[in-house]
């Protein structure tokens, strides 16, 4: 990192984008509790943005198990843009919807 001034003795750095974003994904890991999530995501994001996000897996786990374009839009009234998206994500993405969310899919199947 390039050292851009010096205020008070402490060395004020360019933070690093990459190292901030690990920073946050680790400290997403560490969390086992849903409630604790819950606390940190009110923190974190808007209620807008959480409801966005919550709208977004739900979405794609109505994708994983079958549903139509329009069921899903009646569903959740969710945007055809971003349903397309979430689509897109699900099929061509990191893998992050079909891995975690596929999982919630196929454990809710196998309570049932």
């Amino acid at each position: 990192m390039v050292s851009i001034s010096q205020i008070g003795g402490f060395k004020m750095e360019k933070f690093d984008k990459q190292k901030i974003n690990r920073e946050l994904y680790e400290c997403l890991a560490k969390i086992s509790d849903a409630n604790d999530f819950e606390l940190l995501l009110q923190d974190l994001c808007t209620p807008s943005e959480v409801e966005q996000m919550a709208q977004r897996l739900l979405c794609a786990k109505l994708l994983l198990k079958g549903y139509t374009y329009s069921q899903i839009i009646e569903i959740t009234d969710i945007s055809s843009a971003t349903l397309s998206r979430v689509s897109r994500c699900i099929k061509y993405g990191s893998g992050g919807y079909a891995e975690i969310v596929g999982k919630m899919v196929e454990d809710n199947d196998e309570q049932k």
